[in-house]
């Protein structure tokens, strides 16, 4: 499967389905040349690893009590450090985040993520390392 977004529920928007068309033929072109027993040479790719998933902060009866921070909208997959905004409560109170390394926050105020109690997704940059990559069936 192919996911490509963010985009509200229920909407067709043309720049995202232009992504997800050149994802799709991109996979479809590897796969042909694979077969036709094309080498892909070794590779190192950069990837973001879930971690954790972060909560909205609420009170004793489980009602949100912060939305997430106006600096921290529309930041996935940027750095998140230590002491960097993360929340902003109904009152103005800043809620930093407290972490002992840099983090990749993603799914950032997803709207379809609010039942399911994740204002974000804490990732870790990764970096993976492909060995050479030919079909043996000829």
């Amino acid at each position: 499967g192919v996911e490509v977004g963010p985009q509200p529920q229920g909407v067709a928007r043309a720049d995202i389905l232009d992504k997800m068309r050149k994802i799709v033929k991109h996979g479809l072109d590897f796969v042909q040349l694979f077969n036709e027993g094309k080498e892909f040479p070794p590779c190192t790719i950069e990837v973001f690893k879930i971690m954790e998933r972060v909560d909205y902060p609420r009170n004793k009866n489980g009602e949100i009590i912060a939305i997430i921070h106006p600096k921290l909208q529309d930041q996935d997959w940027q750095p998140l450090k230590n002491g960097d905004p993360v929340f902003l409560t109904l009152d103005g109170e800043v809620i930093p985040y407290q972490g002992n390394c840099t983090v990749y926050p993603t799914f950032i105020n997803e709207a379809a993520y609010y039942e399911k109690k994740q204002a974000f997704v804490k990732t870790e940059k990764m970096k993976l390392t492909a060995r050479h990559l030919r079909c043996s069936v000829s």
